[in-house]
This record gives structure tokens, sequence and C-alpha cells, in this order.
């Protein structure tokens, strides 16, 4: 179970994605809107779902801020529109996944591990010690 905490500034939208989280076995530590950083710091989660709003100048330097932050918590873009440009500013920025609204249970669910499934796979190539070459005579 891994803790997470959702930025959105629709509360309607928060309590949903709580629901999905929740009922797919993470542990909801927190929600707010976008002004509550300090308390997301305190909780150190794993998970932390944004929605920047637009994908302005203030919503990607909410990204860089959260980046810097919890360096280790995996950043997930929640939006109603993800379009090719978004996400790169987006991963460029410390995004390692994306929800798209309306929320889909078993899409949010499925976002969310394959991407940790894809940090950790990579994680584990990245330790793998390099063959050795075969000393020539």
């Amino acid at each position: 179970m891994l803790k997470a905490y959702i930025l959105d500034n629709q509360a309607v939208a928060r309590n949903l994605l709580a629901t999905v989280l929740t009922n797919g076995g993470h542990e909801v530590v927190g929600d707010s809107n976008l002004s509550n950083f300090a308390r997301i710091i305190k909780l150190q989660p794993q998970i932390i779902c944004v929605d920047i709003g637009e994908a302005d100048k203030e919503g990607l330097a909410l990204l860089e801020q959260l980046r810097s932050q919890l360096p280790k918590s995996l950043l997930f873009l929640v939006s109603a529109k993800i379009d090719t440009a978004t996400i790169q500013s987006a991963q460029e920025r410390g995004v390692v996944g994306f929800i798209v609204k309306p929320f889909n249970s078993v899409a949010v669910l499925s976002a969310i591990r394959n991407t940790i499934l894809r940090i950790a796979t990579q994680s584990r190539e990245a330790a793998k010690p390099e063959p050795e070459e075969p000393a020539s005579t």
C-alpha cells in the first residue's frame, strides 16, 4: 500500500480520485487545493496526483517545486486534456505518469501500477553490473 496525496482545485475530483485510490489498496493521506504545500511535505507521500489546471508557467512551476521538495515521490499529472506538449513539459519536470479525467478506476490503477513496474524495471536494469569483456591475449 502506497501513501498518496491528491492536489486538485475541484473537491469532487479529489473525492472521486480518493475513492478510486482507496479501493485500489492505496492510503490517501491527504488532499487539498493547490495551496497547502507544507502539509504535503510533512506527510511525505509516495504518490502525488496533481491537477495543475492549465499547463502554464504557474502550473509547471508547481511541478518543479514538488519535484525539488519531494524527490522520491512519484508525480502523476491529472487532467481532462493531455496533449503532446503537456506530456513533454510535465515529463521534463519529473512527472512519471498521467491520469485522465473523467476517472475510470481501472485506468487510474493500471496507470499507477504500470508506472511503478516500469520504474522498478528501469532501476533493476540500471543496477545490473556490466558484463565483463573477455581479456584478449
